[in-house]
């Protein structure tokens, strides 16, 4: 596919559908259409969504996001990322008192709030995850490693989470205005899990929505040696 098609900006359906991405694994010359669909879905067409219509995310879709987020790539295959998802009331107002005042009333407002924290024992189960080689001895003899390892990691399924959650039809509105020391004092006060990413999670609504805010040109971020 040539790399202007993408900019076409396909509008895709609610999901991808699952015959799409199989019949890309097995007959890739002829998936352009799937592909452009894809590309639709989770990149050209999507945006972040801070407004969602009535509809509940429920148990089954969260299980789904989960075992898609879950096969992205981290170091030593490491999954330091923990999921917190919010429904109730009781538990959005926990969480408002740690947002900023620009986004407390749209989370309140959200179907469904996730936390994305990091543990910082993670490397426990390494010899599971990871068992060709003993890292999380590597942990335990360098704990200083331990810390910006777990949240390189974490970092990166916070965003595969987003494009689990785009793939699966479902719009996201990620957070970085919070206040991390009162969101774990409520969540996780035994200091484990560290608070990394807030996110809105529900079936968006796209009306009023601003142009896309603009970005990096090729030349001013990439660099080729």
């Amino acid at each position: 596919m040539r790399g202007g098609d993408a900019g076409h900006h396909v509008k895709a359906n609610a999901g991808l559908g699952q015959g799409c991405v199989q019949h890309l694994s097995r007959r890739p010359d002829e998936g352009a259409a799937c592909q452009i669909l894809l590309i639709a879905r989770l990149f050209t067409d999507a945006r972040s969504i801070h407004r969602f219509d009535g509809r509940a995310v429920d148990d089954a879709t969260l299980r789904a996001l989960y075992d898609l987020l879950k096969l992205g790539p981290t170091g030593f295959n490491a999954q330091p990322g923990r999921y917190l998802f919010i429904r109730s009331a009781e538990a959005k107002a926990h969480l408002a008192d740690g947002m900023s005042s620009a986004n407390r009333d749209k989370t309140l407002a959200a179907p469904l709030n996730v936390v994305v924290a990091y543990d910082t024992r993670f490397h426990e189960h390494l010899p599971t995850q990871f068992p060709a080689y003993d890292a999380k001895a590597f942990f335990d003899q360098s704990p200083d490693w331990i810390e910006p390892t777990a949240r390189t990691n974490a970092t990166l399924q916070a965003a595969y989470l987003i494009f689990a959650a785009r793939a699966l039809g479902l719009d996201v509105g990620p957070m970085s205005g919070f206040k991390a020391d009162r969101v774990d004092a409520a969540f996780f006060p035994d200091g484990r899990y560290r608070s990394l990413l807030l996110a809105n999670i529900g079936y968006g609504v796209r009306d009023g929505l601003p142009p896309r805010g603009p970005r990096l040109a090729f030349d001013d971020a990439v660099s080729v040696l």
